[in-house]
């Protein structure tokens, strides 16, 4: 977490713990600190207010969406379907399939294969959302939202656009997103928030049912006790990010240069994943010729190198990965597959390190 975010969040885990639906003074205090949190969040996201819902994270902020439409459609007597890529987070996939949706393929660098996507809105009937993410979760490439508005516009007018920019918070401009989706779901520890903590950005007029229901928080798009001090902490790392992210982009992708090219250089049968154009800065994945993940990400954790394979939610599976299988690269290729990350902790030692212990665990297992 960002020490801004955890200074935010100490008082409302001793000095101010009240529930902030309730009636009294301190609950009037907490409900304070939520409001001003999400004005902070709203003005980091170019959008009002009152779009802003809090949730428990990334993966309820994704299947709110997807669900959240589907089920306010069925209840107006109008049961319709769900599309999204085939390399869309497991937090979107599972419920498009789950329902029965369409999943459309991506071309080489997991970027939505528009005229698929075309093909499919014209041939399903009655599309009622379509999810595309803005950043893939494993290998790091950006998705234009303008191209695929255009298209859900044009061939699916009655559906939702929605994105999952959990991995873009850090990297791009959330203001240039918002206005071309009707939602959106952030997670709080992707941008050194807690985890625990999403945002899903609903505009208005988007009908959506709640997939969580009791006390009706959140204006009943989200019932359950507000998490106060990790909302308010969310709201801190997300206006530090903000101010930040112009300069920490430049460093880090110098950092992800660095550390991907001496990586190329040092050893023989190394394919960069993505082409860097096509990727956000601190993305560093490559695949690996003749080794297997598994046994180097032994290797690199020993060393105390935390890295992984693909989708931190898959770690421990060390199944194919389905993004680097929806992107057509050969098995020989993807079970030598490599995610490491960077961020605003990132150091030129960390690259430095990085680069020793990947070539010699590859070489010692080469061997």
């Amino acid at each position: 977490m960002r020490p801004a975010a955890v200074e935010a969040m100490l008082p409302f885990l001793s000095e101010c713990y009240a529930n902030p639906s309730g009636s009294h003074r301190f609950a009037r205090d907490a409900r304070r600190a939520v409001d001003e949190a999400r004005d902070i969040v709203a003005e980091c996201l170019g959008v009002p207010a009152g779009w802003v819902v809090f949730t428990g994270c990334g993966t309820e902020s994704d299947n709110a969406a997807i669900t959240g439409v589907l089920d306010a459609a069925a209840r107006t007597g109008r049961p319709g379907t769900a599309v999204c890529p085939a390399a869309e987070h497991h937090a979107v996939l599972h419920p498009v399939e789950h329902h029965g949706g369409r999943v459309v393929p991506v071309d080489r660098s997991g970027r939505v294969d528009l005229d698929a996507l075309a093909d499919t809105l014209r041939t399903t009937p009655d599309v009622r959302i379509v999810s595309v993410m803005a950043v893939n979760n494993e290998v790091g490439s950006v998705t234009e939202l303008d191209p695929v508005c255009s298209l859900v516009r044009e061939l699916a007018p009655d559906a939702v656009l929605h994105t999952d920019a959990v991995q873009a918070a850090s990297w791009l401009d959330l203001r240039a997103l918002t206005p071309s989706v009707d939602m959106l779901s952030l997670s709080a520890h992707k941008f050194g928030g807690p985890k625990g903590v999403g945002v899903l950005v609903v505009r208005d007029g988007t009908r959506v049912a709640p997939v969580i229901m009791g006390g009706g928080q959140e204006r009943d798009r989200r019932s359950g006790t507000h998490n106060v001090a990790g909302i308010v902490a969310t709201a801190a790392a997300l206006a530090e990010t903000d101010a930040e992210r112009h300069d920490e982009v430049s460093r880090v992708r110098s950092l992800r240069d660095r550390l991907v090219d001496s990586l190329l250089a040092e050893l023989d049968g190394v394919l960069e994943t993505v082409p860097r154009a096509h990727k956000i800065a601190g993305s560093a994945h490559v695949c690996i010729a003749d080794i297997e993940s598994e046994a180097l990400l032994y290797l690199l954790d020993r060393a105390e190198v935390c890295a992984s394979a693909a989708s931190a939610c898959a770690s421990g599976a060390m199944e194919p990965s389905h993004v680097l299988a929806a992107m057509g690269v050969e098995r020989s290729w993807s079970a030598g597959a490599l995610r490491m990350s960077l961020g605003a902790t990132t150091t030129d030692a960390d690259v430095d390190r990085a680069v020793e212990v990947v070539t010699d665990a590859v070489r010692q297992l080469r061997r």
